[in-house]
């Protein structure tokens, strides 16, 4: 018979990997948008949508499809059918992996449940997070529905960054909910202002990823691809005029503004957490999320001078340098997030465990 502990460490395992397979999701997500891909497929076919076309005709009224759409009338009506399998291929892989994640979360679910793995706890949380999975595809089909039209060229950046944060939420709750099972009682640790701190840090931290997704969105890298200057200066002339917040919205040279900003806060504040953190007592686990923050933070800082510095360097239809450093970027952000979930959640758990 398998006790109580070993049901928790496998149910903990299984989440983990979904967390990995969420992450790899969102950067193959970067890779659509990185690559152009993301319009490439206009239907949306929850059952039959995983087998692509099989034959020329069939890739042909794909094609047909695409070329009816702005995307293909004002930026790709170069295209070759050639050009277009290579968008299409990488939409798809993104759709394919989505539905492979369903099913790697979806049989040991059935699984587990059947041999009471469960505790009674468990289950409306297990519920919520294949409702946040489902709410996350739909999410993201509507955002692709969203350009399929004769006018828009991207999806917009609003919609971007909510399709990001969704994934981002349900990351974190997959996270959390493994870590309540696998971290002991004597880990969690509970100190008023460091929690406070915690979760300012953590907030400024969401509201830079929004911004990171702005800056994807209309390709604010490649306005200034300077620095530490932004085309010459520290604060773009005429940022804080009487539309600084639509230009916060909408403007590339103001959101890289914002976004470099943010950085910066982020980048002092977690020295100083990092300095008061170290004053206190702690278990393995705080430990190890304290000196990941350190490292992902100066990590982070070094990917996104370099990830600027080549957007000058962004060639149409390549995936080069600045492709790879925009992929590592985000993947080093959402570590990032994710540690200082686990931070935040190992320092609120503290005060139910004093």
């Amino acid at each position: 018979m398998v006790s109580s502990a070993r049901k928790n460490k496998i149910i903990a395992y299984w989440l983990l990997i979904g967390v990995g397979m969420l992450v790899i999701q969102v950067l193959l997500g970067g890779l659509t948008r990185l690559t152009g891909s993301g319009l490439s497929i206009t239907e949306w076919d929850p059952i039959m949508g995983f087998i692509p076309p099989l034959n020329e005709m069939q890739w042909q009224q794909a094609f047909d499809k695409y070329q009816q759409i702005a995307q293909f009338k004002y930026l790709n009506n170069h295209f070759t059918l050639a050009d277009f399998k290579f968008i299409f291929y990488w939409e798809w892989f993104h759709r394919v992996w989505a539905r492979f994640m369903g099913l790697v979360f979806l049989i040991p679910f059935i699984y587990f449940l059947i041999k009471k793995y469960f505790a009674k706890w468990m289950v409306w949380p297990m519920v919520m997070l294949f409702i946040l999975g489902g709410m996350q595809g739909l999410i993201g089909w509507l955002m692709v529905k969203s350009g399929l039209n004769d006018d828009d060229l991207y999806v917009s950046h609003f919609k971007l960054a909510i399709h990001f944060i969704a994934a981002m939420i349900l990351i974190a709750y997959t996270l959390v909910f493994a870590l309540s099972l696998l971290i002991p009682a004597n880990d969690f640790i509970f100190k008023k202002k460091l929690k406070t701190f915690s979760w300012y840090l953590l907030i400024i931290v969401v509201i830079q990823l929004i911004y990171g997704s702005f800056m994807a969105g209309i390709h604010a890298a490649t306005a200034a691809p300077t620095w530490p200057l932004i085309n010459g200066s520290f604060i773009p002339p005429g940022i804080f005029n009487n539309t600084f917040v639509e230009k916060a919205l909408h403007d590339p040279i103001t959101i890289q503004f914002i976004h470099r900003s943010l950085a910066y806060i982020i980048f002092v504040m977690i020295l100083i957490w990092w300095w008061q953190s170290g004053k206190m007592k702690a278990g393995k686990w705080f430990s190890t999320f304290r000196k990941s923050l350190f490292f992902l933070v100066v990590l982070q800082v070094c990917l996104g001078i370099f990830t600027l510095l080549n957007g000058k360097n962004i060639v149409p239809g390549q995936f080069g340098i600045y492709e790879w450093l925009a992929e590592f970027h985000q993947l080093t952000g959402m570590l990032l997030f994710l540690c200082m979930v686990s931070i935040v959640y190992v320092i609120n758990a503290g005060k139910h465990h004093s």
